[in-house]
């Protein structure tokens, strides 16, 4: 009986008691977190003012340079293809007309302004983080040594590749989406409006922009100290409770430095609602082609006041519902693909949720943050481009061992700066994402299997804008795929159709043991899927970053041919380094 007694002693006091020791130990920690932020922020700022004025110029002058050379370009690449079209009629090209130059001036205004402050916040704060982020390292020599050089030359290099990809987009991804519009045949869904609309659907377009424009201000100055007070009770909220991204010591430098600029982030939530106001306020535009009535256009530009206050009420838990008149603007239900930007969430009724309007509007949520280990634990979205990268590479090497693709084709899209050669720059990637749903298939997964073993599903995907525009079609296409149930010569048959796309030579050409389904409904099936998978992997090339890390990939595989040919030649051909070749190609 006494045993348990002190034992019960023994450990109440283990439980409860804490020796001077400990509480040594605790102030010395806490007093290292403090001496840590205190150098890391020094040391940033002086890697702010010396690497970011180098990065923000460059990244500056490069994005208006490219906005500003291709302007001409764009001009005319946009007015010859509205003017080509067969999917708008006369009247709907006139308002279109109308309504270019006041996008024209917006496109430039914006486009500049945004690249000034993201040239500004690139330059100054990455080299700041990234000093933070080395004090996460766990060698004291290893903390100090990153400190120092993280943050220097890879934020120079990385505005060049910013400025890279914004060029790819403007130069090649832009004249596509122009090229389609055009090419685009008489059997798609077509749009048209009457003569009598266009005076309705500017007239509207400017008094959006009149009225919402300076009310979305308004509110959002009145409801920014809401926001900054708020914010900062959700960090130190987080900060005693040991909660979100204060949960771990090493993050807890780097989450001083988010309380510390919190008032910057207000103030660019600011920025970010004066600007969205402005599509906003011109989509009012849309809501009168869409639904045939000035009326209804003038009700949405009242209407959509009401719901902005709706919605920063619900993120700034402020009290629900608001003040402001909300008239109805829709009589019918219109569905997601109608849509342009201010909703993408409709419900009963033809109603538009506040939330809804999140995407447009971008303002932070201020409800708790999660921890480090749960953002560790979504796949990011680096994994899946790198996925789709590696298995354009390994697929593409069997491509070219199959004499499918030739280091001339590879070279001839490299020197066409992508255009021409469809097998190369659409028909590989298409056949790598094919195999990448096979191998999901194969395995039983209920998403994206990874080759490193990694499942991305609903649940770990990462939350980016870009991958919610394909994603959940590429699940479709998996669920489909999967009940059809192809047999193997099938499934080759299906990869002829995807990797020479409408080149039925080439189709002949290569061998590889299909078999074209003898039953009309099941090759019209597979056909069908092989039209899907070449427009999702067309949508995908367009995306930023796609272009840079893709020509990567060809020009390893241009070094794989030659390594190929030398070996099987004679050893007098391996003199001409593979290397040296490919970068004669760039």
């Amino acid at each position: 009986m006494s045993s348990l007694s002190m034992n019960s002693v023994a450990q109440w006091l283990q439980t409860h008691y804490t020796s001077p020791f400990d509480s040594v130990q605790q102030s010395l920690r806490i007093a290292y977190v403090v001496f840590s932020f205190c150098c890391a922020l020094f040391i940033g700022f002086f890697k702010a003012v010396t690497v970011g004025p180098v990065a923000g110029i460059l990244l500056i002058v490069g994005n208006i340079g490219v906005m500003v050379g291709l302007f001409p370009f764009h001009v005319f690449w946009t007015v010859y293809s509205l003017l080509k079209t067969k999917q708008i009629n006369v009247a709907l090209k006139l308002a279109v007309l109308f309504a270019l130059p006041v996008l024209f001036v917006l496109w430039l205004a914006l486009g500049i302004f945004g690249s000034i402050i993201v040239g500004i916040g690139y330059g100054f704060f990455t080299p700041w983080i990234s000093t933070f982020e080395a004090f996460r390292q766990n060698s004291e020599a290893k903390k100090f040594f990153h400190s120092i050089v993280d943050g220097t030359w890879g934020t120079i290099k990385g505005s060049c590749i910013v400025v890279r990809d914004f060029g790819d987009i403007c130069y090649h991804s832009y004249p596509v989406y122009l090229k389609e519009l055009r090419e685009l045949s008489g059997d798609h869904e077509s749009h048209s409006i009457r003569f009598g609309q266009v005076p309705a659907c500017i007239a509207v377009g400017l008094i959006g922009l009149a009225v919402d424009v300076p009310l979305f201000t308004v509110i959002a100055i009145i409801k920014s100290p809401y926001m900054l007070f708020k914010g900062w009770q959700r960090l130190l909220h987080d900060l005693i409770s040991r909660e979100g991204i204060f949960l771990e010591t090493a993050c807890v430098p780097i989450a001083g430095l988010a309380i510390l600029f919190w008032p910057l982030v207000v103030v660019g939530s600011i920025l970010l609602v004066i600007i969205s106001s402005i599509f906003v306020g011109l989509y009012g535009s849309v809501i009168v082609y869409q639904e045939r009535s000035f009326q209804r256009g003038i009700a949405y530009v009242v209407a959509i006041i009401s719901e902005f206050d709706e919605y920063t009420n619900d993120w700034l838990y402020l009290r629900e519902g608001s003040i402001l008149p909300k008239p109805k603007y829709r009589k019918r239900k219109v569905s997601n693909s109608d849509e342009f930007s201010v909703g993408s969430s409709i419900i009963k009724g033809g109603k538009t949720s506040p939330s809804s309007l999140a995407p447009a509007l971008l303002v932070p949520k201020l409800g708790p943050s999660r921890s480090v280990r749960e953002a560790i634990q979504e796949v990011k979205m680096v994994k899946i481009w790198e996925e789709l990268m590696n298995s354009c590479e390994s697929k593409g090497k069997e491509l070219v061992d199959a004499n499918v693709i030739s280091s001339l084709n590879l070279r001839e899209w490299l020197r066409t700066k992508g255009n021409g050669q469809e097998t190369v720059g659409l028909g590989l990637p298409s056949y790598a994402l094919l195999h990448i749903l096979l191998y999901a298939i194969k395995a039983g997964s209920g998403g994206l299997l990874l080759c490193s073993g990694i499942e991305v599903n609903h649940l770990n995907r990462p939350q980016d804008r870009l991958l919610d525009w394909f994603f959940h079609p590429i699940m479709v296409l998996k669920e489909q795929m999967k009940v059809i149930q192809m047999r193997e010569e099938e499934v080759r048959f299906l990869e002829k159709l995807v990797v020479f796309n409408t080149d039925m030579q080439g189709m002949e050409l290569w061998d590889n043991g299909s078999v074209a389904p003898e039953e009309a409904l099941r090759a019209a099936q597979i056909q069908a899927i092989s039209r899907r998978l070449v427009g999702i992997t067309r949508s995908i090339t367009k995306f930023p970053t796609y272009r840079r890390r893709y020509r990567q990939v060809v020009k390893l595989l241009i070094a794989y041919c030659h390594e190929r040919d030398g070996a099987a030649g004679t050893g007098s051909t391996r003199s001409v380094s593979s290397i040296e070749i490919v970068q004669t190609q760039v």
